[in-house]
């Protein structure tokens, strides 16, 4: 074979494996026909990626640092308390999602419909940055406590915010109002619970916090 001398940046890899996987409705077979498809060899797709299960996981993961991005882009945020830093993540995410929602559909609803986005390992690299980011705030939340003994956990909090998450994305896929407003309501309604929660309840249970928002959330 003729070696092709296309060169490619890895957010363009990103991007056409979004499209080829939306105009064909199915991830691609292998990284010999995605490579073919997109007219460069299979080197320039390893130097960026070890397979094709990783840049799924990658598209989440961009998802996540344009968000950060973003927010670190503009010079209010960070003189944001907690509360709000985490409102503008939230509706920073959303919107970059919105955009691209029919992948977004594609990659979580499948067959069987919504998957189980706790076990998703579509997610794991997001998952990974997003605990990062929140306990990046729930740090700064210590720092103002005068006794130890009000301080949270970093690792349990962390994954009661990504248990947060994970329920208000799987909140938006469900979502079909008019541009997506019940979402927004939502978000909103949902941090200011859990910062009410987090600031005056001694909660150590993940699990609490799913039911508990459940009920706030849902409740007629």
């Amino acid at each position: 074979m003729a070696a092709k001398s296309k060169e490619i940046s890895k957010q363009e890899i990103v991007s056409h494996y979004m499209n080829t996987c939306l105009e064909h409705e199915v991830v691609p077979k292998s990284v010999f026909k995605f490579c073919s498809q997109l007219g460069i060899e299979d080197s320039q797709f390893y130097k960026h990626f070890g397979s094709l299960e990783i840049l799924a996981k990658e598209v989440w993961l961009a998802f996540h640092e344009n968000t950060m991005k973003a927010l670190e882009g503009d010079q209010q945020y960070e003189g944001y308390d907690r509360r709000s830093k985490l409102l503008a993540y939230y509706f920073s995410f959303f919107e970059l999602i919105t955009l691209n929602r029919s992948y977004v559909l594609f990659s979580l609803k499948k067959e069987q419909g919504i998957k189980s986005l706790q076990s998703l390992s579509e997610l794991s690299k997001l998952r990974t940055s997003f605990l990062k980011f929140a306990t990046t705030l729930i740090e700064e939340g210590n720092e103002e406590k005068k006794f130890s003994f009000t301080k949270h956990n970093t690792q349990i909090f962390s994954e009661a915010a990504w248990a947060q998450f994970l329920f208000i994305l799987k909140f938006n896929l469900e979502d079909d109002s008019p541009s997506f407003e019940k979402t927004d309501v939502a978000i909103e309604k949902s941090i200011n619970t859990v910062f009410d929660v987090f600031d005056h309840t001694p909660l150590e249970n993940v699990i609490d916090l799913g039911k508990f928002l459940a009920k706030e959330l849902f409740a007629k």
